[in-house]
This record gives C-alpha cells, sequence and structure tokens, in this order.
C-alpha cells in the first residue's frame, strides 16, 4: 500500500446490527458490540453505526438508540451513530428527543442516519406505527418535521424537543435505491448508499446524488459513503470459508427463515436460482487475503469515488471478526489517514 492510494486517503466505518449467533445470546452480542466499538477505536475506525431492524431472529439491534448510548458509553472517541434509524416507524418528535438526549450525554460523537424503508415486514411495521404508510412516500415530511425539531427554537414555538432543540447531529441520508440519494441532493445532506445488501443500484444512485446536489449549510459539495461487506483472513480460501455465514444468513432470509449466524461450511447447499440471487446481494463483497482485499478496494474506490467506506463483517467466531478489522486496518494504514478536505463531513 501506498500513502497516495484513494484506500490510504479513505475514512473507514463499521456497521453493526448486534448479530446473534447459534448457540449464543443476546447479551453476549451486546458484548460484542462494545468490544468490537471499542478495539475499532484503538484501530482508528471512524464511526460505529448500529442499524434499525425488527422481528428478525438473530438480530438484535431493534432498539437503536438505546444501544448507540450504550456503545458510546463504553467508548471515547468514536463516533457513534444509527446506520439507520428507519423514521417512518416512529415519531419524529421523539428521535429528536432520543438523539438530543444522546448529543448531551456524548458531545460531538453522535451521528443521525436516516432510513425510510421499515427495517422489517408490514406487520411489525403497522406493529410500531398503526398509519404508517409502506412505500415510504412521507418520508420527506417526516424529515422536514425532525429537522425543525432539531434546530434551535424559535420564538413562540408550541411544540419543542428538550433535549433536541439546537443540537448539532449531523444527520445522513441512507438509500438503497434514488428516493434518498436525490432528496440528500437537494437538501445539500451528506448520502450513504447500502451495497452491503442492494449492490446494482450503486453508481446510478451515487450519479443521481451528485447530480442533484445543492450545496447547504451543511455541505458545499457532496460526501458519499458506500456500505461493503468485507472478509480479511490470511489467506484467500479462509476468508472465502468464513464468507459462507454471511452467505447462509442471507440464504435463510430468501428461505424465510431468519436466524442467528451459523458456522461456516466448506460448501454451500442451494439450488441455482438460490446461489444466483445470494451472489447478487454479495456483489459488492470483498473477500480474501490483505493483498487481494487491498487490490479489490482500490478498484472499488476508483470505481464509485465515494468518499468514505462502512464496512459489514459478520463472520461466525467473534475473534474471526476482529481479526478481519484488525488486518483491513493495516491494509488501509489506519492510523495515518491525511486530513479530509474542507467542505467534506469532518464530524
Amino acid at each position: 500500500m501506498t500513502q497516495n492510494s484513494r484506500l490510504a486517503a479513505t475514512p473507514l466505518s463499521i456497521l453493526d446490527l448486534a448479530h446473534i449467533r447459534q448457540g449464543g445470546t443476546i447479551a453476549e452480542a451486546y458484548e460484542n458490540s462494545v468490544a468490537l466499538a471499542r478495539h475499532a477505536e484503538t484501530l482508528g475506525y471512524k464511526r460505529f453505526w448500529l442499524a434499525e431492524h425488527h422481528n428478525i431472529s438473530g438480530v438484535a439491534s431493534a432498539a437503536t438508540a438505546v444501544l448507540i448510548g450504550h456503545v458510546a458509553n463504553a467508548t471515547s472517541t468514536i463516533r457513534v451513530g444509527s446506520g439507520g434509524i428507519m423514521l417512518p416507524n416512529h415519531s419524529p418528535y421523539i428521535i429528536a428527543e432520543q438523539f438530543g438526549t444522546l448529543e448531551t450525554l456524548f458531545p460531538g460523537r453522535i451521528d443521525l442516519g436516516l432510513g425510510r424503508a421499515p427495517g422489517g415486514d408490514y406487520a411489525v411495521a403497522r406493529a410500531m406505527r398503526k398509519d404508517f404508510r409502506p412505500n415510504g412516500d412521507d418520508f420527506p415530511q417526516l424529515l422536514e418535521e425532525l429537522r425543525g425539531y432539531l434546530a434551535p427554537a424559535k420564538p413562540g414555538q408550541a411544540v419543542t424537543a428538550y433535549p433536541g432543540a439546537g443540537a448539532n447531529v449531523p444527520i445522513w441520508l441512507l438509500g438503497s435505491s434514488g428516493f434518498n440519494a436525490a432528496l440528500a441532493g437537494e437538501l445539500g445532506l451528506p448520502f450513504a448508499f447500502a451495497a452491503h445488501f442492494q449492490p446494482d443500484n450503486l453508481l446510478a444512485a451515487l450519479e443521481l446524488y451528485r447530480r442533484s446536489f445543492r450545496p447547504s449549510a451543511i455541505l458545499d459539495r457532496p460526501y458519499t459513503m458506500a456500505g461493503i461487506p468485507v472478509m480479511v483472513a490470511d489467506t484467500d480460501e479462509e476468508a472465502e470459508y468464513l464468507a459462507t455465514t454471511p452467505q447462509q444468513m442471507f440464504l435463510n432470509l430468501i428461505r424465510n427463515h431468519p436466524g442467528p449466524l451459523v458456522p461456516p461450511v466448506r460448501s454451500l447447499d442451494w439450488n441455482a436460482l438460490e446461489q444466483s440471487t445470494v451472489e447478487a446481494k454479495f456483489r459488492a463483497a470483498v473477500v480474501g487475503s490483505p493483498e487481494t482485499v487491498h487490490g479489490k478496494l482500490e478498484l472499488f474506490l476508483d470505481r464509485t469515488q465515494v468518499d468514505e467506506l462502512i464496512i459489514a463483517t459478520n463472520p461466525y467466531e467473534f475473534q474471526a471478526r476482529l481479526r478481519s478489522y484488525e488486518l483491513l486496518a493495516e491494509i488501509a494504514g489506519l492510523g495515518t489517514k491525511v486530513p479530509e478536505l474542507e467542505g467534506t463531513v469532518t464530524s
């Protein structure tokens, strides 16, 4: 790796869902999230984001704001946030209060990433909000309402978020299609694309965001992040073996049998349609030895021109997960990053 490579100049972050492993417990998943965040902090990762999902056995990050507070309390410098909060599930006022509280407790360290999907099936969405709109077409209105509650309070304002009003919580829009890409561009907000499960729309969404971008008080030029699966091990063969755990996770979702992370296998038992579907979900995945991963990440960054990467790594054994992030930190030279350019998201 050379210091003038794109990877050497690209901040790296971590996406976590507090996965439960087969034979493990929810408490263990939370302990692992904290341990990983602490380790990531020492390695030089920039952010540790937790994603809201519901009614999915094997995923324990449902109460996302609570878990963000737990992780932030156990760390000291790494930014902690949501990747993301699914805003149509919630009252914007409650989210403003929650993240205003988090920002007060951990000033300058909280990110608020927002998505418009339910993070679960329709039934659980209805259980959370009786007026839920399954197509998410009310997201722009909900976002405007939320931003109003987080802005400085105005004289005579009937409803004010205490805490929340005036909180300097950076808002990101997240997406796997063009809807939030265009909206983020129009509002001058940073945009993160979920290529870790919807890679085929990545380039089109990034192009739409950049084309739609209007400078704002937040950003004077576009700022993009891509979420991708990465698995690094000492050899290509070992990394490919470990990667069969997240592949099985998606395979089980396709079969409508979601569950905990399962041990890796030497060969996957799937039919041709299942194989093509899982492989499509992992089209952006970067798997291999340090040398292989370094080369693939440089190519990905050259192709996408994203400003930041947020990495999802979910092997069965927690030590393998720690090792993958350690190797990735070495590959990228974390701790020796060049300063970020003015006009980008530096918080």
